[in-house]
C-alpha cells in the first residue's frame, strides 16, 4: 500500500480542527529513498503558533481537573486506534524517513505498548505526607502535604528517526499527568506524527488538550520555545539544537535527549562472534542514524585482528539499497547528512586510517564502511557520525578505553564485552555515561527502563516512569494545627 498522494497537504491540529496555514505556505517532505514528495505540511506563522499555545493554556486547568482514570482510558483508546492505523502510519514512516516497512510498522506497535504502559503507570502517581517534628525544634502539630501537580503546557519536540515512538514517549506522560501539549514534530517525519495525532483525536481527545505546530524552524522554532505560556520543554534531537533550546528556555524545566558517541569496549576474553554481531547491529541498523548507535569500537590489541576480520565479513554481507527493497543499509535522511559522513571518512583516510572495507557512495546512500587503526587526531574518533561508519581504535588495556571515554564530550551509553563480570562492573563504575550495556549493543532498551545522557548527551531522565515524574512538580500544603 502506497499512501503517497501527489501534492497532498496534511493539515495541522488546532482545537480538534484540521487546518491549513492561512498563508497557504507549505513545507515539502521528500522520501530519502527516491527523492519523491511524500506529502506537504503547513508552514505555520508565528500568529498561528501563538494561537495553538494559548488554546492549550486555556484548557489546561480543565484537563488537570479531569479524573485520572478518565485520562488513562483516553490513552488506552489511543493505543487501540494507533494499532488500527499500523499499516497507514507504518507506510508513511517508511516513506518519510527511509525505514524498512517492517521496522516502521514495528515502531507503531511498540508505541501502542508504550502508551498502554504509561496509562497504567500514571495511575500510580502519588504525593507524600511529612510530620514537622522530624526536624529538631519543629512542632509535631505542623504537617506538610506534598502534592504532585502538572507543570501546565508542555512543548514536545520529536526527532526524525523515531517520529512516532519518541513523540508518544513525550505526549503520553504529559497527558496522563494533566498537562496539555503543544506538539512540534520534526519536519522529516511530520506527516507520521500528524497521523499518530489523528489516532488520538479518534480516541476522544478533548479540544485544545493537544495542538500541533508545523513549519520552518527558522520562523517558529525560537518563537515557540520562548513563548511565555510554555511551562516545560521535552526535546529529542541534535546536541547543538538542544543546547540552544536550553539557553532560550531559561527558567522552565527542560528534558533533553541529545547525541552520543557510544563506544563498544572489547576486552581480550570477549566472545568475539557475539561481540561482532552486536557491534554490527548496534552500529549499522537504520544506517547508524540513532543516538544510541555504537559509534566507535575500542578493542584491546591482542584480539583486534580477529575482531576486525569478523566485522569485515559481516559488513560486506549486508545488503545496501532502498528501504523499499528491505535492504540492511538504506539511504540517509538527506544529502547534507550523507556529505558529513563522507567528510569524516575522507579525513580519516588522509590521516592514515586503514580502510578495511568501504561502502558505495551514491548521493545519500552510503554503504557500510569499516575503518581500522583510527587515532585520536581523526575527526571520526570524536565526532558523532550518525551514519554507517565503524571506526576501530586499538587500545593496550581497559584503562585506556576509560580514559578515551572520559575525554569524550558525550555521555549517553557504552558497551563492555567481556566474560569477566567483576571486571565489567569495575569498568562500568569508571565510565561517565548514562547507561552501560554488558555484552550487548548500546540501545534505548525497553521503554520503561530509565534512559538518560550526561555531559553533552542530555539533561533529565526519560523512560515511562521517569518521564511521568518529569511532567510533575511538587506543591506543598503546610498545615499549622
Amino acid at each position: 500500500m502506497d499512501v503517497r498522494q501527489d501534492n497532498k497537504v496534511y493539515p495541522y491540529l488546532f482545537n480538534n480542527e484540521w487546518k491549513e496555514s492561512a498563508s497557504g505556505e507549505t513545507v515539502q517532505i521528500k522520501s530519502p529513498d527516491d527523492g519523491k514528495v511524500a506529502g506537504e505540511v503547513p508552514a505555520m506563522s508565528q500568529e498561528e503558533v501563538d494561537a495553538a499555545v494559548n488554546s492549550a493554556a486555556d484548557v489546561q486547568e480543565n484537563w488537570e481537573a479531569t479524573e485520572g482514570h478518565e485520562r488513562s482510558q483516553l490513552l488506552h483508546r489511543w493505543a487501540e486506534e494507533l494499532e488500527k492505523m499500523t499499516e497507514e502510519i507504518g507506510e508513511m514512516i517508511h516513506l518519510e524517513v527511509g525505514k524498512t516497512l517492517s521496522s516502521a510498522k514495528g515502531e507503531v506497535k511498540r508505541t501502542a505498548q508504550l502508551i498502554r504502559h504509561t496509562a497504567e503507570e500514571g495511575l500510580r502517581t502519588h504525593g507524600s505526607f511529612i510530620q514537622g517534628d522530624a526536624f529538631p525544634g519543629a512542632s509535631k502539630s505542623t504537617k506538610a502535604m506534598v502534592q504532585k501537580v502538572p507543570h501546565g503546557v508542555v512543548l514536545a519536540i520529536a526527532p526524525f528517526n523515531y517520529p512516532v515512538n519518541l513523540a508518544a514517549s513525550k505526549i503520553a506522560p504529559a497527558l496522563i499527568t494533566g498537562n496539555t501539549v503543544v506538539f512540534k514534530p520534526a519536519t522529516q517525519g511530520a506527516i507520521s506524527g500528524l497521523l499518530m495525532v489523528k489516532a488520538l483525536v479518534k480516541a476522544g481527545l478533548p479540544a485544545g488538550v493537544l495542538n500541533v505546530v508545523t513549519g520552518r524552524g527558522s520562523v517558529i522554532g525560537d518563537f515557540v520555545v520562548t513563548h511565555p505560556k510554555i511551562d516545560m520543554i521535552t526535546f529529542t534531537g541534535g546536541t547543538g539544537t538542544g543546547q540552544h533550546i536550553a539557553k532560550k528556555a531559561s527558567m522552565i524545566p527542560v528534558v533533553l535527549e541529545l547525541g552520543g558517541k557510544d563506544p563498544a569496549i572489547v576486552l581480550e576474553d570477549a566472545d568475539l562472534e557475539k561481540t561482532a554481531n552486536e557491534i554490527i547491529s548496534g552500529a549499522l541498523s537504520y544506517s547508524g542514524q540513532r543516538c544510541t548507535a555504537i559509534k566507535r569500537v575500542m578493542v584491546v590489541n591482542s584480539v583486534a585482528d580477529e575482531l576486525v576480520a569478523k566485522l569485515k565479513e559481516k559488513v560486506e554481507n549486508l545488503t545496501v539499497g532502498k528501504s523499499s527493497e528491505n535492504a540492511n543499509i538504506t539511504p540517509m535522511i538527506d544529502q547534507k547528512s550523507a556529505d558529513f559522513v563522507v567528510s569524516l571518512i575522507e579525513d580519516a583516510k588522509k590521516k592514515g586510517a586503514t580502510v578495511v572495507t568501504e561502502g558505495t557512495q551514491e548521493a545519500n546512500l552510503l554503504g557500510g564502511t569499516l575503518l581500522d587503526h583510527v587515532t585520536e587526531d581523526m575527526d571520526v574518533a570524536w565526532e558523532e557520525q550518525f551514519g554507517p561508519v565503524i571506526p576501530v581504535i586499538r587500545i593496550d588495556n581497559e584503562l585506556e578505553a576509560v580514559n578515551l571515554e572520559k575525554r569524550n564530550e558525550y555521555g549517553l551509553q557504552a558497551s563492555i564485552f567481556t566474560q569477566n563480570l567483576e571486571n565489567a562492573f569495575a569498568i562500568a563504575d569508571k565510565l561517565n555515561v548514562g547507561t552501560v550495556q554488558v555484552n550487548g549493543k548500546t540501545s534505548r532498551g525497553p521503554d520503561h527502563f530509565p534512559f538518560l545522557g550526561v555531559k553533552n548527551s542530555g539533561q533529565g531522565v526519560q523512560g515511562i516512569g521517569r518521564s511521568i515524574d518529569s511532567m510533575l512538580r511538587d506543591k506543598v500544603l503546610v498545615l499549622n494545627l
